[in-house]
């Protein structure tokens, strides 16, 4: 289905010829637009961006639609989601404002079959260009699966894509990021939780998350199971952050506070809106399904060697509290290393490394965008995917960024805007502008940022499940 996509050169060479256009990161209003679109309708009646939309179906049957102001830049968004509501988002209004249209598909089709997800955002482009002309920029960019997927579109189709903006993508690979999330899960079971599964997710996905939740819910009540929840958060790279059950955010814990550190776990596995242990139940039943068997493993894991590389900050609160509750830690990292190992099907580990594996082979730029306290697209994850682009000379291609905030994609509109803002300036040019956490801020505050900025300096951890090793 991508041979029909038209490739980045020739959509450059007939809409240069076409239309004289502006940048979006200038005035953020062209003063041309191409002709009227062929498939486009009237749409969004209160934007004051007079926008025309198309929708339609693509060949596996996922939906795709997409908004594009009357005044067109010839710049295009194209994310996975945005078919399941992107019309009502803040930031579509804010880049129709900008002249850059925006669309993409569903997850609701491919579900866990991530590199089918990432294909179909090369078709939609065809369906849109199909529809409009050839984009000046494409940019592929989403948030949690769709950043994930905007990355491994940029992998696959560089021929399609300009640029990818990931928000909260991972970025450790498929098969990576949920060895991590096994860790987590398999020492939580040993040492507090026995029982309960950890890969083998019964059909009963609701009553697998409760009886965690519950688990939890009553160790935490514990000295000793708090201890252990601690030891868990950091061996899995967990932040020692997170939201409360209504999702609103917590204050930063200071690094210096075990008890509150611990409490940012807890409420990173089990509470919030989005709580890990929720999502390591219902994905990995999907995931598992999807590859035919299970693909994740810890055979050869030494657990005492992560919790010696965690961050500072968790493992001293895992010493407190280890002491604090009168128990050795000693005997149960011995526990631990005992304990029968979970094997993966090579088959399955093979079909779901499909989805994709990072290689840090760019040919296209890649501005990913992640906050420092997401429980789901751990921040760890972004070292390896950094550190795969440095092992392939790609490093010019590639920037970095970090958004102080808890919570799974927690960016105001303004903080994604700046991002995208970026890139396009970076096209424009072919040169990076400043990308530090000052100049995003001041980007981002230009927009009305609510609330306030919050790109920060980071330094991710060093990523502990590693594939290929």
């Amino acid at each position: 289905m991508i041979d029909a996509v038209i490739n980045t050169g020739i959509r450059r060479a007939v809409l240069g010829a076409a239309v004289a256009l502006t940048t979006l990161a200038g005035a953020g209003t062209a003063a041309a637009s191409p002709p009227a679109a062929p498939g486009g309708e009237p749409c969004m009646p209160d934007s004051a961006a007079r926008p025309t939309c198309i929708s339609g179906t693509l060949a596996d049957g996922t939906p795709y639609a997409f908004a594009v102001p009357a005044q067109w830049n010839g710049t295009v968004v194209v994310a996975l989601d945005y078919a399941d509501g992107g019309e009502s988002e803040a930031l579509t209004e804010r880049l129709l404002a900008d002249g850059v249209a925006r669309g993409g598909t569903t997850r609701t089709v491919t579900g866990w079959r991530i590199r089918d997800a990432m294909d179909n955002q090369a078709e939609a482009l065809a369906r849109f260009e199909e529809a409009y002309g050839p984009a000046r920029h494409a940019i592929a960019s989403g948030s949690s699966m769709g950043g994930f997927v905007s990355a491994g579109a940029a992998q696959l189709h560089p021929d399609v894509f300009d640029a990818a903006v990931p928000f909260c993508g991972g970025l450790s690979g498929s098969v990576a990021q949920w060895n991590q999330k096994l860790d987590t899960v398999f020492v939580l079971e040993r040492l507090v939780a026995p029982g309960l599964p950890v890969v083998d997710v019964p059909a009963d996905v609701e009553g697998a998350r409760k009886a965690w939740f519950d688990a939890l819910g009553q160790a935490q009540q514990s000295s000793e199971g708090r201890a252990r929840i601690a030891l868990a958060a950091a061996i899995g790279q967990v932040p020692a952050w997170g939201t409360n059950p209504d999702g609103s955010p917590t204050p930063r814990p200071d690094e210096r506070d075990a008890a509150a550190l611990e409490e940012g776990a807890y409420l990173a596995l089990a509470g919030g809106s989005l709580p890990y242990m929720g999502q390591a139940m219902g994905s990995r039943r999907q995931l598992t399904q999807v590859s035919g068997g299970n693909p994740s493993w810890n055979t050869g894991v030494d657990y005492a060697a992560q919790l010696r590389a965690a961050e500072p900050a968790l493992r001293r609160t895992v010493d407190a509290l280890y002491r604090e509750a009168g128990l050795d830690l000693r005997t149960d990292l011995d526990a631990l290393a005992a304990a029968p190992r979970i094997s993966a099907d090579p088959a399955a580990v093979e079909r779901f490394a499909r989805g994709i594996v990072f290689d840090g082979d760019l040919r296209i730029p890649v501005l990913t965008v992640s906050n420092t306290g997401d429980q789901i697209s751990t921040v760890a994850q972004q070292q390896f995917y950094g550190e795969n682009v440095r092992r392939a000379g790609k490093n010019a291609l590639l920037r970095q960024t970090y958004v102080q905030s808890v919570g799974h994609c927690a960016f105001s509109d303004a903080e994604e805007q700046a991002a995208l803002r970026v890139m396009v300036e970076r096209l424009d040019t072919g040169r990076w502008p400043a990308t530090a956490p000052p100049a995003m801020n001041d980007r981002a505050r230009e927009l009305g940022a609510d609330p306030a900025p919050r790109y920060v300096p980071f330094q991710p951890p060093r990523f502990n499940r590693p594939y290929p090793g």
